[in-house]
């Protein structure tokens, strides 16, 4: 079982909803990224989502393109990546640690060595937003393998065949994006999602995490009541880029301490409860 699984087995059993910061390696600080993961879990974060930088993020907004760009500029790239989940893993054992990103820089690496580094490293899952289900079984197999989780996207506009595509590869969870277009963009509309979730229940066995449009307590309570994990990234990131360097650590676990407090006030009805 990997840590992932073994998390949210936790969660449910507390009748708890994840809270899941995406923050990006490197940003804003090369040098505050593991105090801000350390930070972020003592307050109250359940999995991590640390983006690995690269050139052409196509999927994200302007806050996360600039997050990746002042990374880039300090030179982080997938290796220094590694490094921080081994120095955050020096001092946290057990929050997972997902890694986020494009498929470009896992290829440069080497698929193989990616997994058995990232592994070694203490890596729990990754989700590549541009490795479509259809042509990274073998990928997934190989973190499967390692007890490293595959994790998948899925969208407004997913078919039906699609979800039950992913739905025989993904582990860990599936992250629901709620809204169309890139990061940071729209106006969440937490009715649509809460149609959304049953029907990705029908194809989906893992928990069903849903992000983008999730910038405060009240948006996150709504999103959680309906979900298994709420995923809070440009919110977050656009917090800490305005931030000098001695306040970022405490910045997040603030927010993170405020958007826990208002997932455990969630009631999970019995008939919801996984």
């Amino acid at each position: 079982m990997s840590r992932i699984q073994a998390t949210f087995q936790r969660l449910a059993a507390q009748q708890r909803k994840a809270l899941i910061p995406f923050v990006h390696a490197g940003d804003p600080y090369p040098e505050t990224t593991v105090e801000l993961m350390l930070a972020m879990a003592e307050a109250g974060a359940d999995v991590i989502e640390l983006g690995v930088p690269f050139s052409d993020p196509m999927a994200d907004g302007p806050v996360i393109q600039r997050a990746a760009e002042r990374a880039l500029l300090h030179g982080i790239g997938l290796p220094q990546v590694l490094d921080y989940v081994r120095a955050f893993r020096a001092g946290n054992a057990d929050t997972p640690v997902v890694l986020m990103g494009y498929a470009n820089p896992i290829e440069r690496y080497g698929q193989q060595r990616f997994v058995t580094d990232a592994k070694a490293a203490g890596v729990d899952g990754v989700l590549v937003v541009d490795y479509p289900p259809e042509e990274c079984e073998a990928f997934a197999a190989l973190m499967r393998e390692v007890e490293m989780d595959p994790i998948f996207l899925l969208a407004p506009t997913s078919s039906d065949e699609r979800m039950a595509r992913i739905g025989k590869i993904a582990s860990g969870y599936v992250y629901y994006v709620s809204l169309k277009g890139v990061t940071g963009a729209g106006h969440l509309d937490t009715a649509a999602v809460a149609e959304v979730i049953p029907r990705i229940r029908k194809h989906v066995s893992v928990p069903v995490g849903v992000g983008f449009g999730i910038r405060d307590a009240a948006t996150a309570q709504a999103v959680g009541a309906v979900s298994d994990a709420v995923v809070i990234g440009s919110r977050l990131v656009q917090l800490l880029e305005a931030q000098p360097r001695d306040n970022v650590a405490s910045t997040a676990a603030a927010f993170m301490a405020e958007i826990r407090a208002a997932l455990d006030k969630i009631q999970v009805p019995a008939s919801t409860r996984r």
